[in-house]
């Protein structure tokens, strides 16, 4: 049966009285008068803008942090006081393991961080945690700048990454959170884009006379920036009405748009949002007229539990889609470049400093690339971009892998020239999009858990890369570049047949899509491609995920069959 079909045989409603269930709630002169004593100051622009400016000083942090390491490994005073990191088969056979343990350890301290915020990110917020994140990334750096012997440095690097871990579990669900449909794309891929700025900056930082204890201090810099920032900032809306403080979330939606609390498109938002918490809380739940619980007091926890159930919510399916994301930008093969960029072009027979200075033009030009991106992930969509990604960099690790199987100069200069393209695709790709994907593609209930997961997944693969790297090439050579062809060209079937489209979706959007889905028993990527889709907070998109004004049922689990979309509504009236 065709949806236009299915969508003529649902239960009729009045948008009319709908909207009026609606309003009864949020028009209250008790309300109102809650919003207005939570008016901001920021709004707008300025609002959108200082979210970017301190969500960005976070991820600048985190690419400094990731880059400053590749370009200290092979400075001359950072060898003198840590001689393990020294790679030289002829005299320490076990040192390329110590180098590149010192250089991974960082990721377990992210993938711990990531993984606290399972329990921690919903109970402390959004705002907190990234201050907590940024203090535990300054107490790391002091310990890694006066750091005088190697384990020193390893519990230090464990430190930082503890912080760096809730950092990037954090800061995309809050910038996404607080970013509108249209735009969020571009916001968060800015993000990414300051990912590889920060990693520039600790190439050319790494270069000067001050070598290595001055570059690592920089950090505390940045995280001042990014605590002292958050400070002038809100909350998510998203993450106060799940934590029964709706008047502060509609001021804050309200600002967000920068029109006021009565506007239609503020109270739209401000319903979807209620509604997909609703949802989640109490299976199908009428969020509208709800006597015993006028204000949405009741208990909204969730447990671990929730990330494996399917029904409406596809909660199993949208985590795994997160984690898996998160996985396959790891498995590229860009940590190959960003921590081992000076040792490779070293290996193609450049000097220490040169190999530094053009370790810093990589990084640099990645910089540039990754604004490509900015420009056309609302344009061109998220699939798109990572199909292009994952190709071209499969490509790209053929040709190096051809070209180092030939000794010769000009092999070792095509070689540099295609670290570089390599390091373009990724940008384009699959920089910031692993940080934007996971907070769009699953529910508001789930999110955190979700995006501690993906993150720790993240961490874990970025380990392993970084781990098996320095070995790899001792023992296989370029043949260490076939395998990381082989993983892109994997990716590449997995992201067309598998990741829906989010381009132009709000989050709440992202609930009516898979519950389409599931009740038409298609895939969520085709009806992801679909221009029919309700907006969520409408009638038609309540219907979709089986709210019923005045109704309560319980939602159905994955063991149920998939049905047609007015099937929930029909049953609850039987």
């Amino acid at each position: 049966m065709s949806t236009s079909t299915e969508m003529s045989q649902l239960p009729e409603t009045n948008p009319e009285k709908h909207q009026g269930e609606r309003d009864g709630y949020t028009n209250s002169p008790g309300f109102e008068d809650e919003v207005a004593s939570h008016t901001l100051s920021l709004r707008g622009r300025k609002l959108t803008a200082s979210l970017a400016f301190v969500a960005g000083a976070g991820f600048t942090l985190f690419g400094y942090d990731q880059g400053v390491m590749s370009a200290l490994l092979t400075a001359g005073q950072f060898e003198k006081v840590f001689p393990q990191v020294v790679v030289d088969p002829s005299f320490h056979n076990n040192h390329a393991t110590l180098q590149s343990f010192v250089v991974a350890i960082y990721e377990i301290g992210c993938l711990i961080g990531a993984l606290s915020n399972l329990w921690v990110g919903d109970y402390l917020g959004r705002r907190r945690t990234i201050v907590l994140g940024g203090c535990i990334m300054i107490i790391g750096a002091i310990l890694q700048a006066t750091s005088f012997n190697y384990a020193q440095l390893v519990v230090a690097r464990i430190i930082t990454g503890l912080g760096n871990g809730l950092n990037t579990s954090t800061v995309p669900s809050y910038h996404a959170e607080c970013s509108p449909a249209a735009k969020r794309g571009s916001l968060i891929m800015l993000e990414g884009s300051l990912i590889t700025f920060g990693i520039m900056i600790s190439f050319w930082a790494s270069n000067s006379s001050a070598q290595w204890r001055v570059p690592i201090a920089l950090q505390i810099f940045l995280a001042l920036i990014m605590i002292f920032g958050i400070g002038f900032l809100p909350e998510s809306p998203r993450w106060l009405v799940k934590h029964n403080r709706p008047a502060e979330a509609m001021a804050v939606i309200s600002a967000l748009e920068d029109r006021p609390s009565s506007d239609p498109e503020v109270q739209r938002t401000f319903h979807a949002i209620r509604e997909a918490v609703a949802l989640e809380d109490f299976g199908v739940s009428d969020v509208k007229s709800d006597k015993d619980d006028p204000q949405g007091k009741k208990s909204k926890t969730s447990s671990l539990k929730e990330l494996f159930t399917g029904g409406r919510s596809q909660n199993f399916r949208r985590a795994s889609l997160g984690i898996v994301n998160q996985c396959f930008q790891q498995i590229t093969g860009i940590n190959l470049i960003t921590y081992y960029a000076t040792l490779l072009f070293q290996r193609l027979g450049l000097s220490d400093v040169n190999s530094r200075i053009i370790a810093a033009a990589n990084g640099t030009e990645y910089f540039l690339a990754s604004l490509i991106a900015i420009a056309l992930i609302d344009r061109v969509g998220r699939r798109k971009l990572m199909l292009f990604g994952a190709v071209g960099q499969c490509l790209t690790m053929v040709l190096l892998a051809v070209l180092g199987s030939i000794s010769n100069s000009g092999a070792q200069v095509v070689s540099a020239v295609l670290l570089f393209v390599f390091n373009s695709f990724f940008a384009v790709g699959w920089l910031g999009m692993t940080w934007l994907y996971p907070a769009e593609i699953v529910g508001l209930r789930i999110r955190a858990p979700a995006n501690a997961l993906s993150t720790a997944s993240n961490w874990i693969f970025n380990f392993m890369v970084v781990m098996v790297t320095g070995p790899s090439f001792s023992n296989i050579s370029w043949g260490t570049y076939i395998v990381f062809a082989a993983l892109n060209a994997f990716i590449v079937p997995i992201v067309y047949f598998f990741f829906p489209e989010t381009a132009g979706r709000s989050l709440e959007d992202m609930d009516v899509i898979f519950a389409l889905a599931y009740n038409e028993g298609v895939s969520p990527v085709k009806v992801s491609l679909r221009k029919d889709i309700p907006l969520a907070g409408s009638p038609e998109a309540d219907r979709i995920l089986g709210i019923e004004s005045g109704v309560r049922t319980s939602n159905r689990t994955s063991s149920e069959s998939p049905r047609r979309v007015g099937a929930g509504v029909k049953d609850s009236e039987q």
